[in-house]
């Protein structure tokens, strides 16, 4: 079973323009990604999927295995189906282009599940421990069953608790009898399942909270949810920058 990474790197970022070339102590955003994944144990190769020339100019300089996509996809997943079509694999690991502190075992892990159940689609989540988390629209909550098949992914806080709401919101730890999830944005798919995907039509809650994951679970997929203690640190905004650069430098 071949297993391969694809890095989707997009320059015309809405929140970030152009972060994934951001320099972070003398490497780009994306390069940072690329070595991450690099020590991964378990995956056969590793390509970046982009839209841009600058992009594939910039990461010559440490792979060749860059792949040229079209300007109109409207999410990253869209954009690893397109570069896949022509590659020989079995399983296909979706790593964000703004996620340079991605966990080599995490990704391990992605590779492994495969080899232990059939499934269509994997993601993974971690718990939140911060009120404030669960306030900012930029996180993504998911909410799962028993088997950790996600249910949905949500921009608001999922699930609303109907008798401490005002109360949570006005502490700083959520309490012990309270769990939340944080999405994190990795994938992995079946190579069948992906291109499978991308024909697909977007659909309305994917549009409306502009989450792309909400696509499969729309069409009646499963989305099998791996819980891990890895915090996510992507960067999507100016502020996210920054804490990147002080991790960076200490």
């Amino acid at each position: 079973m071949k297993k391969i990474v694809v890095i989707p790197a997009r320059l015309s970022s809405s929140r970030l323009p152009r972060k994934v070339l951001l320099d972070l102590k003398g490497k780009s955003v994306i390069q940072r990604v690329y070595e991450q994944v690099k020590k991964a144990k378990k995956i056969d190769a590793i390509y970046i999927a982009t839209d841009s020339l600058e992009v594939e100019a910039q990461c010559k300089s440490f792979t060749s295995n860059i792949i040229l996509t079209s300007t109109k996809h409207e999410s990253g997943t869209d954009r690893i189906a397109e570069a896949v079509k022509k590659i020989e694999c079995d399983i296909v690991i979706n790593v964000q282009g703004d996620e340079p502190f991605i966990e080599p075992s995490l990704i391990d892990e992605f590779a492994d599940i495969f080899e232990k159940e059939f499934l269509d689609m994997v993601s993974a989540m971690h718990k939140i421990s911060l009120v404030d988390e669960l306030k900012n629209s930029n996180i993504v909550k998911v909410i799962v069953n028993k088997n950790q098949e996600a249910i949905y992914f949500s921009r608001a806080t999922i699930p609303y608790s109907r008798d401490s709401h005002d109360e949570l919101f006005n502490q700083q730890l959520i309490p012990k009898n309270l769990t939340f999830y944080r999405h994190l944005g990795i994938y992995a798919y079946s190579k069948e399942f992906l291109l499978k995907y991308s024909q697909m039509d977007m659909t309305y809650l994917e549009n409306l909270e502009k989450l792309e994951q909400l696509r499969a679970i729309e069409n009646g997929y499963k989305i099998k949810m791996i819980e891990t203690d890895y915090n996510s640190i992507g960067i999507d905004t100016q502020e996210d920058y920054e804490k990147a650069l002080e991790i960076i430098n200490e």
